[in-house]
């Protein structure tokens, strides 16, 4: 299937060869579950990704020397995985319709786990399950073999790494509440990589899912010239299954990254105790309750307070800011409960924050953007140092206020995504805030965003809520002077009054003549 079969949606996704190939794979997935399903689908897209890649390599390699074709250094040393020959999609897809089919992909995914160290307990191998149907697993290798087919190089790679993510999103849709706990919507990814620009440096997601903040820092990187290498991935995810999708999403996408797993979180197993990240970008969970935050009442993270037993929202924000370089920035995805809320001693902290100035943009988000929750968010962005040179003007003492909670369109029933230029708006905005070169002047926008002092949100009692902050949006000016129209109106509102009072006149007689008048 060509890369470019895609007709653009107004959001900037794709819904072209993508959004066909999932629908003729959903086909496929019967009466299993999406959630069992995803393991089935999203592993063999994935080995195929890594047996393309390799093949790729060999043919190279054997044009220019046979021997090195065979030496498994020469493939890692490009980041290519090496696929013994059981392994490789032609040798699945061969025997595609055998009845022991779901042996053969355990096998080639065992071989692969040995020979690459870095894939070690990642990739799935319960194809030959009973309960698989068998001539499915068939279907989907044929459904699966045309992906990317005649295309070389770096542009399959790229073809199936979309598909890979896309397969990500839908079934985070059909896992409704259990799929966010992998996924974050791409437009609300996006708006925290646009703001935040990770041009170069370490990048860190304490909570990260399936790895979507990673594959976009790394798309942004690229768009803008840079390097792959130019930024170094961490990550942690509690989650073992999920830690796998993401291991291997970004082993889709030519990705490098240090991701840790345990099962007991960021809080109480801090696998990356020294980091301090550049720019750390995270969606926790919102509201948990059962964090486990008795056991940590004195943690050196807690540098505004200790966080609340019943709700780990300040805890995150803590743990990310503890995280940071001197001149770091985060952006982290929070329930809009974070923004006011005085309970168990959550105001105070957020009033240590804002007094120590680490607040420096709070943006209101419109409601239905998530799979898994209809709690409306909020992005809250914390700086180590407002003032960090390079010719960007001093933000000390200001929040800037972005309420976009007007915006998004929906992309069904249910969920509402933000558009590329809607996403554009709000970074443009806050690059001009900070007084980025090239961004243009910065000026308030009734209705949509305001750049507060700390006075001000001292007088709001310290409510971060971007609504209290960036007023009403002003009324279109149609020319009308202001005596002019009111006489206008005035004079409707008379005639309106004159004519009801007729009607009720006429109501009264028809309903004397049917026998109901008084």
């Amino acid at each position: 299937m060509a890369q470019n079969d895609t007709a653009k949606n107004g959001n900037g996704g794709n819904l072209g060869f993508e959004a066909d190939l999932f629908k003729a794979a959903d086909k496929l997935r019967g009466n299993m579950e999406p959630s069992d399903y995803k393991h089935v689908a999203l592993g063999l897209i994935f080995l195929k990704y890594i047996s393309d890649a390799f093949e790729a390599k060999h043919k190279a390699l054997l044009a220019e020397d046979a021997q090195a074709a065979e030496d498994k250094d020469e493939y890692l040393a490009d980041n290519v995985f090496w696929v013994p020959k059981e392994a490789r999609w032609s040798h699945l897809q061969a025997n595609a319709k055998r009845p022991e089919i779901g042996t053969l992909i355990d096998d080639a995914m065992r071989a692969i786990e040995k020979d690459n160290e870095s894939l070690k307990g990642v990739l799935p191998k319960d194809y030959a399950r009973p309960a698989l149907n068998k001539v499915m697993l068939g279907e989907l290798i044929d459904l699966i073999s045309g992906i990317a087919l005649g295309a070389e190089g770096d542009r399959s790679k790229d073809i199936l790494g979309r598909v890979y993510e896309y397969f990500l999103g839908q079934f985070a849709g059909a896992e409704g509440k259990r799929g966010g706990e992998f996924y974050t919507p791409r437009s609300v990814v996006r708006v925290l990589v646009e703001m935040l620009e990770p041009y170069s440096g370490r990048v860190y997601d304490p909570c990260c899912g399936s790895g979507g903040m990673f594959v976009q820092s790394e798309k942004f990187v690229q768009e803008h010239g840079g390097r792959i290498g130019d930024i170094a991935i961490y990550g942690q995810e509690s989650n073992y299954t999920t830690w796998r999708l993401c291991k291997m999403n970004l082993a889709v996408r030519g990705i490098d990254a240090d991701i840790r797993w345990n099962n007991e979180g960021s809080f109480h197993k801090d696998e990356l105790r020294d980091l301090k990240a550049d720019y750390i970008l995270a969606n926790p969970p919102f509201n948990i309750s059962d964090w486990g935050g008795e056991r940590l009442r004195e943690d050196v993270r807690w540098k505004f307070g200790a966080p609340p037993v019943g709700n780990a929202n300040y805890a995150w924000l803590q743990h990310i800011y503890h995280h940071l370089a001197p001149n770091g920035t985060a952006g982290v995805v929070l329930a809009n409960g974070s923004m006011s809320s005085n309970q168990s001693g959550e105001g105070d902290i957020r009033k240590a924050m804002l007094d120590a100035d680490v607040v420096d943009c709070m943006v209101a988000l419109p409601g239905q953007l998530f799979y898994s929750t209809q709690i409306p968010a909020c992005l809250w962005f914390l700086a180590r140092n407002k003032n960090p040179g390079k010719g960007w003007r001093d933000r000390k003492g200001q929040v800037l206020f972005i309420d976009a909670r007007k915006l998004g369109v929906l992309v069904d029933r249910t969920r509402r995504e933000l558009t590329d230029d809607e996403i554009k708006k709000i970074a443009d905005t806050y690059h001009a805030w900070r007084g980025e070169p090239d961004a243009g002047e910065y000026a308030d926008v009734p209705g949509f965003c305001k750049s507060a002092t700390l006075e001000e949100i001292r007088k709001h009692g310290y409510v971060l809520t971007p609504g209290r902050y960036v007023g009403a949006a002003q009324q279109e000016d149609d020319g009308e002077p202001f005596e002019e129209k009111m006489a206008r109106l005035s004079a409707q509102w008379r005639e309106q009054r004159v004519e009801a009072a007729r009607l009720d006149a006429v109501i009264e007689v028809n309903l004397k003549e049917l026998g109901y008048g008084g």
